[in-house]
């Protein structure tokens, strides 16, 4: 069940997020505001789901089980930044192509992929910053150790777990009762074919989560009856409270 859940969430978001982009390209001058709140729309959810573009079929299952098993609204990243590419060509067609049709223009080429890549990252800023928890399927396609340094070939993983240490942490409004008494308690994620880089990750700034507390977390919330059942993120927090 939690994969047909997954697979629905996955096609919901992704058609939402790839509406009619023609429109936007008739004219000389595209308005980036207009397309990246509409090609990248701010949907609303609860947990954010950072991973590897190798590791699509896990996020997508761990989308279905949050929805099926907790009732919680998933965003998978690879929803917004899996389209990258066709947005780049839809443009690269239209306005970098040289005299002929057969070849793009580098110049050209490099501007518009910065414009795509910038407007992408305003909007994966956007979501992380608007979901509450974010969770990263930490494998060996998404982290390589060496040296005991966690690194990553992927320049957007390297980017959603840069921007998780600057953005602001929000106490959500259902807690916000529960610590007013608490005055200082703080409720403390481009595919690179040709080209490699790396980057460093700071994962020790990260909650592990193992198997085992996924299962317990479940356990908690279906134990529970449901008109005394706390938030199903605020029992996780007390599975694996985060670090200090």
């Amino acid at each position: 069940m939690s994969r047909a859940s997954g697979d629905a969430i996955f096609s919901e978001t992704r058609a939402t997020v790839k509406q009619s982009l023609e429109s936007f390209l008739n004219g000389k001058i595209i308005d980036g505001t207009k397309l990246t709140g509409h090609w990248f729309p701010t949907i609303k959810a609860d947990v954010f789901i950072s991973h590897s573009h190798k590791d699509e079929e896990e996020a997508i299952k761990c989308a279905g089980w949050l929805k099926s098993e907790f009732h919680l609204h998933p965003f998978i990243d690879s929803c917004v930044w899996g389209y990258a590419d066709n947005l780049l060509k839809l443009i690269d067609n239209k306005y970098c192509l040289n005299p002929g049709g057969d070849t793009y223009s580098y110049e050209k080429r490099n501007g518009s992929t910065s414009h795509v890549h910038m407007m992408l990252s305003t909007a994966l800023s956007a979501m992380l910053d608007a979901t509450e928890c974010v969770i990263f399927i930490n494998t060996r396609n998404s982290i390589t150790s060496s040296e005991s340094v966690d690194k990553t070939e992927s320049p957007w993983l390297s980017f959603e777990l840069a921007t998780m240490r600057v953005i602001r942490r929000k106490t959500p409004d259902r807690q916000l009762g529960q610590i007013r008494n608490f005055a200082n308690e703080e409720l403390d994620i481009m595919k690179a074919s040709q080209f490699k880089a790396e980057y460093e990750v700071p994962l020790s700034e990260l909650t592990p989560l193992t198997g085992a507390q996924l299962v317990k977390w479940n356990e908690n919330h279906q134990s529970t009856p449901r008109f005394n059942r706390k938030h199903a993120l605020d029992l996780l927090y007390e599975i694996a409270p985060e670090q200090t």
